[in-house]
């Protein structure tokens, strides 16, 4: 088994540097054994995605921004093989993005993503995260960033399980 952290971020408006909550789940042999929550202060008090995960300007206004939150993140990365991320397209651009204008480094670690594994590996479309979700049960609260990566790394977990069987046999 692989040792990984799931991430999840939820933005505020269409700006990729525009995170105002990211969920973290680290998996070592199989199950999770670390998460984190934090939200963070977008650099515009434009909050389009309210409608969506819940968050308002009122409840980001006074917490940090990426910069000052990130680095307290790291040991989710120390020791890892991947990052993973439902839409890890997605994800690695709000990174990037979120990093490239805090002026810190991007995690070097290469993102695998579970919507193309859903489908690729456990043959399950459509490979939204909530369908993934039911079809395994796996308990989801929808845009909420935590549980979204819980969510990621059990999809991830089980894939490995897949895998693993598939060479077994």
């Amino acid at each position: 088994m692989s040792r990984f952290t799931a991430i999840d971020f939820e933005t505020a408006d269409y700006g990729r540097d525009s995170a105002c909550a990211v969920g973290l789940a680290r998996v070592e042999d199989g199950r999770v054994t670390a998460t984190g929550y934090r939200l963070i202060r977008p650099p515009r008090p434009c909050m389009l995605f309210t409608d969506i995960h819940g968050i308002t300007w009122e409840d980001v206004e006074n917490e940090s921004p990426f910069g000052e939150v990130w680095p307290a993140l790291a040991g989710f990365f120390e020791g890892i093989e991947f990052i993973t991320a439902h839409n890890a397209p997605f994800d690695r651009s709000v990174l990037n993005a979120c990093c490239a204008a805090a002026g810190l480094a991007v995690p070097p670690h290469p993102f695998v993503c579970t919507v193309k594994l859903s489908k690729a590996e456990l043959g399950l479309k459509p490979a939204t995260l909530s369908h993934v979700c039911h079809h395994l049960s796996i308990p989801l609260q929808h845009h909420n960033a935590l549980s979204d990566a819980e969510a990621c790394a059990k999809i991830m977990i089980t894939v490995e399980q897949v895998r693993a069987e598939k060479n077994n046999s």
